[in-house]
C-alpha cells in the first residue's frame, strides 16, 4: 500500500505544520495527539474558511512535466492575488510523500477567507475550470465538526457543475527529518550538472523564444574546460554590500580580467527569465555559469580573473526560495546540495562580502536600480535574507571566506587583497 500523502503548511511565524488526511474518524482515537495544533487549527478552522490547491506532479515526472506544473503554479498564484481573492490570505502549502528519496513534492496554496464568503468556492472552481493542463488540481475545502475535529472536502468540476469527490479527516503527523523539497532540489533548482539545467531550458523552447538562443550559446562552450595558470577569485555578496565596487577595484589593482555571471551575452534576456518560475529562472542562471566558465578558461591563461558572482549565488538564492519556513528548515550543513558541481570550473578562492542589515538598508536607499524578484524579496523579507546568508555560509568545496564590508571602501579593498595574497599563490 502506498504511504499517505502529507502536507506542510507554512504558518505566519515561518514554522511548518504537518498533517495528513485520514479515511474516516473511526480510524483514529480521540487522543490529544490526534488533534490539530493551535496554529494549524487557526488557519484551517473557523471563523473563516480555508481552501487548498496543489499542482499535481508525479514522482517520476519528466522535465517537461515539471516545467508545466511550475508554470501552472505561477499562473494560479497571479490569479489568487486578484479579483474576488484579494480579501483572502495566501499561505504556501506542500503536498509530499514521506520517506520518498525521489522527492516529488507538489507545490500549492492555502487560501484563507477570513469572512467565509459564500462565493469563494465557486470562484476557485471557476478558476480551475480555466486550467487546460492535465491533471488539473482538485480543490480542498476545510471545515470543523461539532467536536472541533477538522475535515477536508475535495471538490472537482464535472459537466460544468461542482462535485464532491472525497472527504477526509485532518490528522497531525510528525515533521520529517528533512524539509519535503530537499530531496527534489537537484531536479528542480540546484542543478548538479550542465545537462540537468539544459534539459529545463530545452523544455521551455516551445514558449520562450530566448531559451533556444541561450542553449545555442551554451552549446558553443566546450563541455570540459580547464583553468589556466592564473588564479580565479569569485566575489559574492547580497546587493549593497559593495560587490560591484570591490570587484572593479580588485580587478584594477591586480590587472585581472573582470567577468560577471550571468555574462553579458545572455544578460539581455535576464528580465524575461526572472519573470518565470524558479525552475526556469535557476536553469537560466545555472547555464550562465557554464558560459562564464568557458570565458574563465580563456582569460585565466593570460591574467588573473575576478568573477562578480558565480555558482554560489545561483545555489543560495534557489535554496532560500524553494525551502519554505524559517532557517531551521534549510538543508543541514554538509548536505550534498551545498557541493560545487563536478563539471563546472572551480575558482581558487570565493570571498563573501557581508554587512549588517541596517547598513545594507541605508546603502540601498536612493539607489533607484531596477530589482529582480529575489532582490526585492531580500529587502521585504528578513527571513528570506537570512536563509540566503546561511546558505552562503554552508557552501563547500569551495566554501566562502567572509569579508566584513562595513568599513570604508579603501579598508575593504585592502582586506580583500590581503586575503587573496594569503590564499592564492602568485600575488
Amino acid at each position: 500500500m502506498a504511504p499517505p500523502r502529507c502536507f506542510a503548511l507554512e504558518l505566519p511565524d515561518c514554522t511548518l505544520a504537518h498533517f495528513t488526511l485520514g479515511a474516516d474518524v473511526s480510524s483514529y482515537t480521540d487522543a490529544p495527539s490526534a488533534r490539530p495544533d493551535p496554529g494549524l487549527a487557526a488557519l484551517l478552522g473557523p471563523p473563516g474558511r480555508s481552501y487548498s490547491l496543489c499542482v499535481p506532479v508525479a514522482l517520476d515526472a519528466s522535465c517537461g512535466a515539471r516545467v508545466q506544473a511550475a508554470r501552472l503554479h505561477q499562473r494560479l498564484l497571479h490569479q489568487l492575488r486578484r479579483g474576488p481573492f484579494q480579501r483572502c490570505q495566501l499561505h504556501r502549502l506542500l503536498c509530499y510523500c514521506p520517506g520518498s528519496l525521489a522527492g516529488g513534492a507538489q507545490h500549492g496554496f492555502l487560501l484563507r477567507d477570513p469572512s467565509d464568503g459564500p462565493d469563494t468556492r465557486c470562484a476557485l472552481l471557476k478558476l480551475l475550470g480555466t486550467c487546460q493542463e492535465a491533471p488539473c488540481p482538485h480543490l480542498g475545502e476545510f471545515e470543523a465538526d461539532p467536536q472541533g475535529q477538522l475535515w477536508q472536502r475535495l471538490w472537482a468540476l464535472q459537466d460544468g457543475g461542482q462535485l464532491q469527490v472525497g472527504r477526509a479527516r485532518v490528522v497531525p503527523t510528525a515533521e520529517p527529518l528533512l524539509h519535503p523539497v530537499v530531496p527534489d532540489l537537484p531536479n528542480s533548482v540546484v542543478f548538479p550538472n550542465r545537462e540537468a539545467a539544459r534539459a529545463v531550458l530545452e523544455a521551455c523552447t516551445p514558449f520562450i523564444t530566448e531559451a533556444r538562443a541561450v542553449l545555442n550559446l551554451v552549446d558553443q562552450c566546450p563541455r570540459q574546460v580547464q583553468k589556466g595558470k592564473f588564479q580565479v577569485i569569485a566575489i559574492e555578496g547580497l546587493d549593497a554590500t559593495g560587490k560591484t565596487t570591490v570587484t572593479q577595484s580588485v580587478s584594477d589593482e591586480l590587472q585581472a580580467a573582470l567577468l560577471k555571471s550571468p555574462p553579458a551575452c545572455i544578460g539581455q534576456w535576464r528580465k524575461i527569465f526572472d519573470d518565470e518560475p524558479t525552475i526556469i529562472r535557476r536553469a537560466f542562471y545555472s547555464l550562465g555559469n557554464y558560459i562564464v566558465a568557458s570565458e574563465i578558461a580563456k582569460e585565466s591563461t593570460k591574467s588573473p580573473v575576478i568573477v562578480d558572482r558565480y555558482w554560489h549565488s545561483t545555489a543560495t538564492y534557489a535554496i532560500a526560495t524553494e525551502v519554505s519556513g524559517g532557517l531551521q528548515h534549510l538543508p543541514p550543513a554538509h548536505h550534498p546540495v551545498y557541493q560545487w558541481p563536478e563539471d563546472l570550473l572551480k575558482p581558487d578562492l570565493v570571498l563573501l562580502l557581508t554587512v549588517n542589515p541596517e547598513e545594507r538598508a541605508q546603502r540601498l536607499e536612493g539607489r533607484g536600480l531596477e530589482k529582480t524578484r529575489e532582490e526585492a524579496e531580500l529587502e521585504a523579507n528578513s527571513v528570506f535574507r537570512q536563509k540566503v546568508e546561511v546558505s552562503y555560509r554552508r557552501m563547500q568545496n569551495p566554501g566562502c571566506l567572509l569579508v566584513d564590508a562595513s568599513p570604508s571602501r579603501g579598508e575593504v579593498l585592502q582586506t580583500v587583497l590581503r586575503l587573496i595574497r594569503t590564499h592564492c599563490n602568485g600575488f
